[in-house]
């Protein structure tokens, strides 16, 4: 009998201490407790190539969370609690981070920065039959063919169409392509860019590649450099894109310099300098448009949210609002939408509901079509001047 009391009682340790020693993945604040909690799951980059990205659209999630944390469900208050993964801007990491929301009982989920982690998580999301929202991840493929996926942004074949017009436009005919290998984003916008730029009339000279990791661009700019490119197409993540600015600009390379919408953070300023004067990028909002009063109201208390906190600040780079903040604001609160239209913490109810939501978001009106993709027909263009972002003109589609 003693030998079976302390076989027992070792049992019992070894599942204390694996209990003790579990990852919550929440976001450090004390989890909710009760009946009556709602739990939103934050899936997005934190460290890894996309990190400073993925931290400026979870600023915007936690943003919107302080203002909006309850939502009343048949007659009941319930608590908003964000149950946030880092998906380490890694596929793989991705799809262990996915299982993880789904064990944690999540009702729907935000995320990502970043389309290849979307795409590789979708497949999770789409058999537990929990919906996403995705802020930014703008390839087609991240909805295509899976219902349970939803996008509050435009998508890359606008985005490519956008800045091919904006090359030819601006009387540059000789493009240069350069993509990361391996990236869906990365490819996917370059190829979109590539098909827009040849359908106006204008000529591809050089199509580069490089592996994700890789620091050193100028083998491939000497390629590049020897096209005598009139621009060059470089969408990339925000830790690549000075780098390839730089070492650009140290070859002799004068082409006109563009790139999409990641483009759009403080780091690349500051890393490229001088180099980076007169790069151009789409993006999806612009915090100095005053034509929509809720877009300036959300633009003044965002600043005020993050100049209460420094790492915030610090994480920003200042206190400038980034179009990713602005789209996680806004997915968050499409997500309590469809709480509230469903009036149910059941995942399949608040998909059902998010299939015929429309409201009006920071970064304009919000519709799906039978994608799951925003209907969304207006990008921003913005030029790197004197150290800055600054807005160049909005294009819309026909």
């Amino acid at each position: 009998m003693k030998k079976l009391l302390s076989l027992i009682l070792t049992v019992v340790l070894v599942f204390s201490l694996v209990a003790c020693t579990s990852d919550s993945s929440t976001d450090g604040d004390q989890p909710a407790s009760g009946d009556n909690v709602i739990k939103i799951g934050v899936f997005e980059p934190v460290t890894g190539e996309n990190g400073g990205g993925g931290f400026q659209e979870v600023l915007g999630i936690r943003y919107a969370h302080q203002l909006t944390n309850t939502v009343e469900i048949g007659g009941e208050e319930y608590t908003i609690e964000l149950v946030e993964v880092d998906n380490k801007s890694d596929r793989t990491e991705a799809v262990t981070v996915a299982s993880n929301l789904v064990a944690q009982n999540v009702s729907a989920i935000i995320g990502s920065y970043g389309s290849g982690v979307s795409i590789a998580a979708g497949p999770t999301y789409e058999e537990a039959q929990i919906p996403a929202v995705a802020p930014s991840a703008t390839n087609p493929q991240v909805t295509l063919g899976n219902e349970y996926y939803f996008r509050v942004c435009f998508l890359d074949p606008f985005q490519g169409e956008v800045m091919a017009n904006y090359a030819f436009q601006d009387g540059l005919t000789k493009a240069a392509v350069i993509t990361q290998l391996g990236d869906d984003y990365s490819s996917g916008l370059g190829n979109f860019f590539l098909k827009a730029f040849e359908e106006l009339g204008g000529e591809i000279v050089s199509e580069q590649q490089f592996q994700t990791g890789d620091t050193d661009f100028k083998a491939i700019l000497a390629n590049v450099k020897n096209a005598e490119p009139d621009v060059i197409f470089a969408p990339s993540s925000v830790a690549t894109a000075p780098l390839l600015i730089k070492q650009a600009r140290e070859l002799g390379i004068e082409a006109k310099i563009m790139a999409g919408d990641t483009w759009e953070n403080q780091a690349i300023i500051d890393n490229a300098g001088a180099d980076a004067e007169g790069v151009a990028l789409s993006t999806f909002f612009d915090e100095n448009d005053t034509s929509s009063p809720l877009a300036g109201e959300f633009v003044t208390g965002f600043k005020e949210f993050l100049n209460g906190n420094d790492e915030y600040l610090n994480k920003n780079g200042g206190d400038g609002v980034a179009a990713v903040s602005a789209l996680g604001f806004d997915a968050y609160n499409v997500v309590v939408e469809a709480i509230k239209v469903a009036q149910s913490s059941d995942s399949v109810a608040i998909k059902d509901a998010l299939k015929g939501l429309s409201l009006d978001g920071v970064t304009g009106s919000i519709s799906f079509d039978e994608n799951g993709d925003a209907k969304k027909d207006m990008a921003y263009i913005k030029i790197i001047q004197d150290g800055k972002f600054m807005f160049d003109k909005t294009v819309k589609t026909q």
